[in-house]
């Protein structure tokens, strides 16, 4: 059993990094990361290739489909383009842990046939995982079977984006406050389709409230050791600045539970500030 962790970014101001290979740094401190940009357009080919040499082959990335895919074609008519970013991701091979279909809040469970139909058509030899927004997948039961269907039928994970600490209290700075309007309010979601759950958790400025409101993850990722599953938990919060070693210390509070865990590598000396 593999746990990875990891942040929304692989590089921040507050990060002391080298001024290249700052992939390379940071994977000497996470073994995943969220590969964000990706939303935006997809990379060149020579792009991926760099990311690959920049990580070991243990690495981890979960790769988000463009926004042309997702939000402007909304899953339809878009073969072309999918093919053409997962032939730019192509690469990373056993470092793409999976493509991440980030849906817009407007995508309701009425809309469950384009995305069954997306998946049918998607190609096998990769893993995806699906990211809904719209509240009745969380709020209404039915809802949320229906999208569980149709994620096994493609053996494709649900993400969830876990704001409950976020939004336990309100803003105190104006890195929360811009989260409070940005982040979805939506109800916890603890359960795994696959062997490979993933979380994206968000905390607060404040790193004891941040670890304070991890107690259940830390619980349920070594449930999912447990049962033979390797998780990917990628730790967030408002403005980003202590994620990294946030992520460290997740994945030694597990480790203290679970010490047959692999463990992280040991960091490059570049003298982050640290926490713990």
């Amino acid at each position: 059993m593999l746990l990875h962790v990891g942040c929304a970014q692989w590089t921040h101001p507050a990060w002391p990094q080298p001024s290249r290979d700052k992939l390379r740094a940071y994977a000497s401190w996470c073994n995943a990361v969220e590969s964000n940009t990706t939303f935006y357009a997809t990379p060149s080919r020579g792009s991926v290739e760099n990311w690959a040499a920049q990580t070991p082959p243990d690495f981890r990335f979960v790769v988000k489909l463009p926004q042309l895919i997702t939000h402007e074609r909304r899953l339809t008519n878009a073969d072309g383009e999918l093919r053409n970013f997962l032939h730019a991701i192509e690469p990373l091979g056993s470092r793409n842990h999976a493509v991440w279909i980030q849906l817009p809040a407007a995508f309701a469970p009425t809309d469950l046939g384009t995305l069954a139909a997306f998946l049918h058509q998607a190609p096998r030899d990769h893993q995806y995982a699906v990211e809904v927004r719209h509240r009745a997948f969380f709020d209404d039961q039915q809802a949320a079977t229906n999208l569980e269907r149709v994620l096994a039928r493609v053996n494709a994970e649900w993400i969830p984006f876990d704001t409950g600490t976020l939004f336990a209290q309100r803003p105190t700075s104006f890195a929360e406050r811009d989260a409070w309007m940005k982040k979805p309010r939506v109800t916890r979601r603890t359960r795994a389709l696959t062997a490979h759950p993933i979380v994206r958790y968000i905390g607060r400025d404040s790193v004891t409230e941040t670890v304070d409101g991890w107690a259940y993850l830390v619980a349920l990722t070594i449930q999912w050791l447990t049962e033979g599953r390797s998780p990917t938990i990628f730790l967030h919060t408002p403005d980003n600045t202590e994620a990294l070693n946030l992520a460290r210390h997740f994945h030694t509070t597990v480790a203290a539970h679970f010490p047959t865990l692999t463990p992280l590598p040991d960091p490059t000396p570049t003298e982050p500030p640290t926490l713990f």
